[in-house]
């Protein structure tokens, strides 16, 4: 399937990237009493970031850039759908450098540092709730009744910034269903990994752990959604969510939680970790919306990483069938 995009227009100067966004989300940490005083908070240019990587080629594809992922193991990927029209690839290096992972570090570039040592070997996934079929089940067992597709989808954070990834992993809809959620599941739950030994960042509370996230059944059983377990078609690297993550292009990038160890069907709305500690800035619903601005920046464009120049940011991040979902809802209200 290929999604159209948007003509692009006329990019005003004032648009021009700006740190204060980056800066801003750091801050409202400290304004919420979750970040130690001797934290470095300053987003992509963080002390303790490393040295930066060579400068992605413009046009970073699977094919140029499978060389920086060599020591990944290779995945057996079936099928490969681009969901992101002409738009061009991010880098394998701007991907895997460049995260928000604060179990290991709120600096862009230490994730890539910190997650190094993360076990992900063996691994096993609990499933609870309002299904017929819960347990506990290994990583392996999860994913091998799925063929693993590539899909080229947008991601857009809400700070205001993208990529573009060639994700490789299977449908949401497809594992959920393994589990006969019944009649009461209105709800999924994501928990991911919160171990103090493996993630430097959970005794510091950075965030109330384990990082939690939600999303309504239809929403998940939507095709769109997807389970992660790699990219560029190599094993997920660590800090991009290792072994196995959620992504749901249509929404803001906190809503794809990493590193899941959990998923828990619910009857009611769960909680979600940014949505309980800023509702008044991270709805639970977390859709890419550029007519309603986050309280302390603008949504209507973003930075593409690998691009100079700010770009209109699309409507669901240019997935408009997902609208249905919404249909009657005020998209106002649920940002």
């Amino acid at each position: 399937m290929l999604i159209r995009v948007s003509p692009q227009y006329p990019i005003k100067s004032s648009e021009i990237t700006s740190e204060s966004t980056y800066q801003d989300r750091r801050r409202f940490l400290a304004q919420m009493g979750l970040a130690t005083a001797g934290m470095a908070l300053a987003g992509c240019s963080d002390a303790k970031t490393p040295p930066p990587v060579a400068p992605p080629s413009a046009a970073g594809t699977a094919a140029t850039d499978g060389a920086a992922s060599a020591e990944l193991a290779a995945l057996d990927v079936k099928t490969k759908v681009n969901m992101a029209g002409a738009e061009k690839v991010s880098s394998f290096e701007d991907i895997t450098n460049y995260n928000n992972f604060y179990e290991f570090g709120t600096g862009k570039g230490e994730p890539a540092n910190y997650a190094k040592k993360l076990k992900t070997r063996p691994w096993s996934v609990a499933i609870e709730g309002e299904c017929d079929a819960p347990g506990m089940i290994d990583l392996e067992d999860l994913i091998k009744p799925h063929a693993l597709e590539e899909r080229i989808y947008r991601l857009r954070c809400v700070e205001a910034w993208s990529m573009v990834i060639p994700w490789v992993g299977f449908p949401l809809a497809d594992l959920l269903k393994r589990f006969k959620p019944n009649s009461k599941a209105k709800f999924v739950q994501f928990f991911t990994l919160a171990d103090a030994e493996q993630m430097p960042m959970i005794k510091r509370g950075v965030l109330p752990y384990p990082y939690r996230e939600a999303m309504r059944m239809d929403e998940a059983m939507h095709p769109l959604a997807f389970m992660v377990v790699g990219l560029y078609g190599k094993v997920l690297p660590n800090q991009n969510g290792a072994p196995i993550r959620l992504m749901a292009p249509w929404k803001y990038g906190f809503k794809a939680a990493k590193s899941i160890v959990k998923i828990k069907f619910t009857e009611t709305q769960p909680e979600t970790t940014w949505n309980a500690i800023g509702a008044a800035e991270y709805g639970f619903y977390g859709n890419v919306n550029p007519e309603v601005d986050h309280p302390r920046w603008s949504q209507a464009s973003e930075r593409r990483l690998g691009e100079l120049f700010r770009k209109p940011t699309l409507p669901f991040n240019g997935y408009p069938e997902v609208a249905p979902l919404y249909a009657g809802m005020d998209l106002r209200r649920y940002y």
